[in-house]
């Protein structure tokens, strides 16, 4: 199986007080029904705990501006404790033998420390095996 990297998104307040923007280049990774501006899917977390997103673009306008809707982003910002300057990563994985989609997972992380220069991040369901 191979993962594959779709966004990394820092949050900033807004991340967590309404929706999640969600980069446009990542949206080839999603099969929107024809001439739909809304899909539904699922993703993993560490715990491999499935998460309900509702990902929407605009209905017109030269730029899409998908967004992760409140609706189903506020419950995980919650449930995970994310705060400003968290981050969250988005894969997908893919069955190498016939390159079909197998599911997308998610990472809710926060930066524990800066080492030797490079930031460490740790997922925040073990922050406490960090004393944290």
């Amino acid at each position: 199986m191979e993962q594959v990297h779709l966004f990394t998104k820092n949050l900033k307040p807004s991340h967590i007080s309404h929706a999640l923007s969600f980069p446009t280049h990542a949206l080839q990774a999603f099969p929107f029904p024809e001439g739909a501006h809304i899909m539904n899917f699922e993703a993993a977390d560490a715990t491999d705990n499935a998460w309900r997103f509702c990902l929407s673009t605009r209905r017109t306008g030269a730029h899409p501006k998908p967004v992760l809707l409140r609706s189903s982003w506020h419950p995980f910002v919650e449930q995970k404790g994310l705060a400003t300057e968290d981050r969250v990563v988005f894969f997908m994985e893919r069955d190498e033998a016939n390159d079909m989609l197998r599911r997308y997972t998610v990472r809710a992380q926060r930066k524990v420390m800066t080492l030797m220069g490079q930031d460490v991040w740790v997922d925040v369901e073990d922050l406490p095996l960090y004393g944290l």
